[in-house]
């Protein structure tokens, strides 16, 4: 993915507008943190539940979600496996990283 993050300011009116997420506000913005990863995690699609739960723990908000279905951004993701760990369909895997 090539899709550039933006820095915006995060403002909240209340916290009934805050999300129900952990929010980084910072640093991964401007540093792609993707380049020493060892294993990384691949999404098995077909076997997805869209429930979300990637993208909601996700540390470095490396997962986004197109057309209702979570999306590694590999140029962020630091290959925790957090997401892996979560998810409640088992359909992320860590793989080797391949460079």
């Amino acid at each position: 993915m090539t899709k550039k993050k933006v820095d915006e300011k995060i403002v909240f009116q209340s916290e009934k507008e805050m999300p129900m997420m952990a929010v980084s506000l910072g640093s991964m913005l401007y540093n792609k943190t993707g380049s020493w990863r060892n294993i990384r995690p691949e999404i098995k699609l077909a076997d997805c539940i869209q429930c979300g739960i990637c993208w909601k723990f996700c540390p470095d908000t490396a997962i986004g979600i197109e057309n209702e279905l979570p999306v590694v951004d590999y140029d962020y993701c630091k290959g925790c496996g957090i997401c892996a760990a979560e998810c409640p369909a088992k359909c992320i895997v860590m793989v080797e990283e391949r460079k």
